[in-house]
């Protein structure tokens, strides 16, 4: 079996760019020559061209294992790239990831990571991450690693502290809008009283990080992503967690945020005024639009092509914020059949024709295909309505079959290589203006 023109890379390449979004650390690879530089010139391009920032992209260290450590194991070698890593960078927290070789001849990568730590008890603390291929692909190495953080690197806390939480669910790189969404859902939550830990922006430290087990809850803002690691961190840290979908624009974002308030028992006042102030400015700036919306007739119909964070997300919001009537939901990580049903349950409260419109597709030429079996196109028939006005919410990968059927496209899901994205976010009250602003900034430039 295989994927044509896949959203994701393998495990390795998740768990890379996962370990280069967190402050002051790096990556060491134990894997095959050439794994590294594959997997994170996949990410680094096609997500709004990221970068490699510090000891990441051709930089991370490898101990590029091959022939001789494949027959005779390769510990060794990897001790060895352990040491001289420390000789040339500086790191707060090193986090090896083993590849599939290394795995496959099941090297005693554990017996490193110990050796290592006794050899001086100074050196920052190593920890580890699977990035096995055949483990599953780049959302399963996010998870890797922060299942291996939460398990081997945060400090055990025995009293919890009352508005703390932690927020995670948006894999570095694969949300390519993952620092600026965070940014937002942080000054939200901040907003409503609490105090906000979320890993993988500007604002976090490791010192923060590895205190976060005094979080009073852990917010997941995916159905997917980072749950197997929220199970590991209430089984050893005893913090709770609940999760919800990515909040784009005023309803999801008021629907989130009294979820929050009501789970943690928060000052309802202070909650109801921060919302009402940011329910103000949120419209105030939307109606500008208002005219030029009904005026031009702005309305579209919708296809979203995403993974199951965004496609549930994107579809909400061209629902509730635009107006518009989506036809075609694609979802496109692999998802299970057993996982299928309680998906299908959380688009149907954003979309009551979800079984209808929602499709589990992950390969890209078949896209328009599920769009056909959900607007046929008779032949010959004198009556056809034709799929249009439309408007795409996709990928790159989904410009040419935007051109294929007459709609205009933006690119918002994994990956994004024709735009450079910085720290935009889409997540919270500020990105849904944002979206807002970038969806019909095409429709407009294109008339």
């Amino acid at each position: 079996m295989y994927i044509e023109k896949p959203r994701f890379s393998c495990p390795l390449g998740g768990a890379m760019a996962t370990a280069n979004a967190l402050p002051n650390t790096v990556a060491v690879l134990h894997a095959s020559q050439g794994c590294g530089g594959n997997s994170i010139g996949a990410i680094m391009a096609a997500a709004g061209h990221l970068g490699s920032g510090y000891c990441g992209g051709a930089s991370v260290p490898t101990s590029g294992i091959g022939e001789k450590q494949i027959v005779f194991g390769g510990v060794e070698r990897l001790g060895e790239q352990l040491r001289t890593t420390l000789e040339v960078i500086k790191a707060e927290l090193l986090i090896l990831i083993t590849g599939c070789t290394a795995e496959i001849i099941g090297d005693d990568v554990e017996s490193a990571v110990r050796e290592f730590t006794a050899e001086d008890p100074n050196r920052p603390p190593l920890i580890h991450a699977s990035g096995a291929g055949f483990k599953g692909n780049s959302y399963f190495g996010y998870d890797s690693v922060l299942q291996s953080l939460f398990r081997n690197y945060i400090a055990p806390a025995d009293v919890k502290k009352k508005g703390t939480v932690n927020i995670w669910g948006l894999p570095p790189a694969l949300d390519v809008f993952w620092e600026g969404n965070l940014v937002e859902l942080r000054r939200l939550l901040e907003g409503i009283g609490l105090k906000v830990n979320s890993f993988f922006t500007k604002f976090d430290t490791l010192e923060k990080i590895r205190a976060a087990a005094e979080a009073e809850l852990n917010i997941i803002v995916s159905p997917v992503n980072g749950i197997e690691a929220a199970k590991v961190f209430k089984e050893v840290h005893g913090v709770d967690f609940a999760v919800y979908d990515l909040p784009i624009g005023g309803k999801a974002t008021e629907d989130f945020l009294r979820s929050v308030a009501k789970r943690l028992n928060l000052n309802q006042k202070k909650v109801n005024a921060f919302i009402g102030t940011e329910k103000n400015l949120y419209y105030h700036y939307f109606s500008r639009i208002s005219d030029s919306y009904c005026d031009l007739d702005l309305q579209r119909y919708a296809v979203i092509v995403a993974d199951t964070t965004y496609a549930i997300a994107l579809a909400s919001f061209a629902r509730h914020e635009l107006g518009w009537v989506p036809r075609l939901v694609a979802v496109t990580d692999p998802v299970q059949d057993e996982d299928k049903p309680a998906l299908l349950d959380r688009f149907r409260e954003v979309l009551p024709s979800a079984d209808t419109i929602v499709a589990f597709e992950t390969d890209t030429s078949r896209i328009e295909t599920r769009l056909s079996e959900r607007w046929p196109r008779p032949d010959g028939s004198k009556y056809y309505r034709p799929f249009s006005p439309a408007f795409v919410i996709g990928s790159r990968l989904d410009k040419e079959f935007a051109e294929s059927i007459g709609a205009l496209h933006l690119s918002v899901s994994y990956p994004i290589s024709n735009r450079v994205v910085l720290n935009r976010g889409y997540a919270g009250y500020r990105g849904g203006l944002l979206l807002i602003e970038d969806i019909l900034t095409v429709v407009l430039g294109n008339r």
